[in-house]
This record gives C-alpha cells, structure tokens and sequence, in this order.
C-alpha cells in the first residue's frame, strides 16, 4: 500500500518547492526494478518523520520536465529539498541508513539556515 503523494510536473513547484517541510522526491519508473525495492524503505521513513519530513513520489515516465531541470537521469533518485534548495541528490538503490544519513543532514542545514541550535 503506498502512502506517499505522487506529484506532477504541474504541481512540483507548489508541493515541493514552496513547502515549509523539508522535502524527498523520489523520481522513479514502474519499469525499474531498483525502484520498486527503495518503495518499502520510503515507506517506513515516510511513516517514521511524519510531520517533520514530507516525502513524494514523481513517475519520470509521466513528468519528464522536472526530473529534466533538475538533472536526473538514473531512477531511482532522491531529491532532498529545503525551502526552495536542493541540499542533495542520491542516485541509485540506497540503504535505510544512507537515507536516514540524508535526513539527518537535511535537519542539520536546516537547522543552520534558521540560526537555531540543537541541543
């Protein structure tokens, strides 16, 4: 059962990049293997940061603008977005800690954009 949102190219730019959440947009085809094996791993972190991640869903297939503006060509790939700025960008089948790895730098930039300190 997939819980994350698909997005389009229309609706990119609303859903993603003026989101106050930091992003992950996972670009990915029905046709790739690699991506279908990633799905339950977003899944759980999905499910896992709720409410301090929002994680979406972007067919390459049916959007082919986005994934070209932003310079993806190998699915899947991982889109970290924050306020607007791609922090990062993971290439191929990645791991559960290679994500969470991601994440964390992803808090850790924010973290330094707003000027507040973890304790």
């Amino acid at each position: 059962m997939n819980t994350i949102k698909e997005i389009t190219d229309e609706t990119f730019e609303k859903e993603v990049l003026r989101s106050s959440t930091p992003c992950v947009v996972d670009f990915w085809a029905d046709w790739c293997p690699p991506c279908k094996a990633i799905e339950p791993v977003l899944e759980q972190l999905h499910k896992a940061y709720a409410g301090r991640v929002v994680f979406k869903k972007m067919d390459v297939g049916q959007n082919p603008v986005t994934p070209m503006k932003f310079g993806i060509r190998s699915i899947p790939a991982l889109l970290f977005v924050t306020k607007g700025d791609v922090s990062q960008t993971l290439v191929g089948s990645q791991t559960k800690k290679a994500i969470e790895d991601a994440l964390k730098d992803l808090f850790e930039e924010r973290t330094a954009f707003t000027g507040l300190h973890r304790p």
